[in-house]
């Protein structure tokens, strides 16, 4: 198999999170969140693995004619935000007003972030919270909390998107990948559980993905904090 070859499977790679966010919008539709946010981890491993390969097979030297960036973008956009914002909406876990700031929140504030050109620090963390609102419902699904708590935790990270906080990327920021990166496939394992059990309360699952979600919300942070005082 030709590099050229490996560089265009990269791309259709890629594309097969159009067809994810699609499914996952018509479960959506049904109310069938299980079956959605399933679809929306199957996409964010795919999201996961294409960067990596597109990297080592140089997807812009040997096949230039498709914009991977710009096609991650699109499909991020759909994946990370959009979807997870209707289910919000639409689950009933905030009622009223709320939904409607929740989601006017997290769509009107991402598209802008997405087209930041300063979301990547020097470390290839990312500046700001990077809109994974498809992470942050999945666990809100899972915990349940308050429709007071969901709407701050919206409003935060919606305000933590245009901060200089650093958010660790688990694959490409180098400095505690050896923790990062195994809490990130945790993160993966205990979110296929809680949909697995359709959210059951009683399940282990929900207080992995609150302890692993911490961890990648916090990360970045602390190693701001340990890099100033060193």
């Amino acid at each position: 198999m030709t590099l050229r070859f490996k560089a265009l499977t990269v791309h259709l790679l890629t594309a097969t999170g159009a067809v994810l966010s699609m499914l996952a919008l018509l479960a959506a539709a049904n109310a069938e969140w299980s079956q959605m946010f399933l679809w929306l981890v199957i996409a964010l491993i795919v999201d996961g693995v294409d960067g990596p390969l597109a990297r080592r097979y140089q997807v812009k030297v040997n096949w230039p004619t498709y914009d991977g960036i710009l096609m991650d973008l699109i499909i991020d956009y759909l994946t990370y935000v959009f979807i997870p914002a209707y289910a919000l909406f639409m689950s009933g876990l905030l009622p009223g007003w709320t939904g409607w700031i929740a989601i006017i929140a997290i769509t009107y504030g991402s598209v802008i972030y997405f087209s930041d050109t300063r979301m990547k620090t020097k470390d290839n963390s990312f500046a700001g919270f990077p809109a994974c609102w498809n992470m942050v419902v999945l666990v809100l699904f899972a915990l349940k909390p308050s429709f007071w708590v969901i709407l701050l935790i919206v409003v935060a990270l919606t305000v933590a998107m245009f901060t200089n906080v650093k958010f660790v990327h688990p694959v490409r920021t180098e400095r505690w990948r050896w923790i990062s990166l195994p809490m990130c496939g945790a993160w993966v394992v205990f979110a296929v559980w809680a949909v697995i059990v359709d959210f059951h309360p009683e399940s282990f699952a929900r207080w992995g993905l609150l302890i692993s979600s911490v961890w990648l919300l916090c990360a970045g942070f602390v190693q701001e904090l340990t890099e100033k005082r060193a």
